[in-house]
């Protein structure tokens, strides 16, 4: 007959095992800070706590990439808190900042850059946060992907190698118009009339 503290541990490896492997979807419940009927509260901030971790801090800079992957601003606002390195956790060839660009996570891209989150990092595909940003909002649209990009670009991110323009109408639209000094077919021109 197992115990409580038996099945604890057992769900504690699965999740280590998951986080190593990138398996972020299926870990997403472990990451709900909403308070739940069981008294539990975030499994993950619950496991920092009681330092659970300690020996297993690859896992632990992998749940930081899985909560920016899921959207789960305050759980990644607390592992910052504790000391996860938010440029560590790329174990799926992308780390937090990548994932949350990827998957249109506004609030999660925002809380990265006011942390000053280097931006010019590259994923294992060779691409910036800007570039993994400008590829998904074609590839893979999300409602946020263009805030996302005008948010990257206002905070410094470099253009010159993202793709930029990027032959999507929607995404390069809606950029140009909110930030004219982005690099365009006219972008010499403004910039001999000091626009840029």
């Amino acid at each position: 007959m197992s115990t409580i503290a038996d099945e604890c541990h057992i769900l504690f490896r699965d999740a280590v095992k998951g986080l190593i492997n990138g398996d972020f979807s299926r870990l997403e419940p472990l990451f709900d800070d909403r308070p739940n009927v069981d008294g539990h509260r975030c499994r993950i901030i619950e496991w920092c706590d009681a330092n659970l971790f300690a020996n297993e801090p690859k896992a632990l800079d992998e749940a930081l990439t899985c909560a920016c992957f899921n959207g789960r601003t305050s759980v990644a606002a607390y592992l910052m808190a504790h000391g996860v390195d938010p440029q560590a956790g790329g174990n799926t060839g992308l780390n937090g900042f990548h994932w949350a660009t990827n998957r249109g996570q506004l609030d999660l891209v925002m809380l990265l850059i006011s942390r000053k989150v280097p931006l010019e990092t590259r994923s294992m595909y060779g691409g910036t946060v800007l570039g993994t940003a400008v590829w998904s909002a074609i590839n893979e649209p999300r409602p946020e992907h263009v805030r996302i990009i005008e948010a990257l670009i206002n905070a410094g991110a470099q253009v010159d190698d993202v793709g930029y323009p990027s032959g999507n109408e929607r995404v390069d639209g809606n950029a140009h118009d909110a930030l004219p000094s982005l690099q365009v077919e006219d972008a010499g021109k403004e910039r001999q009339q000091g626009i840029c």
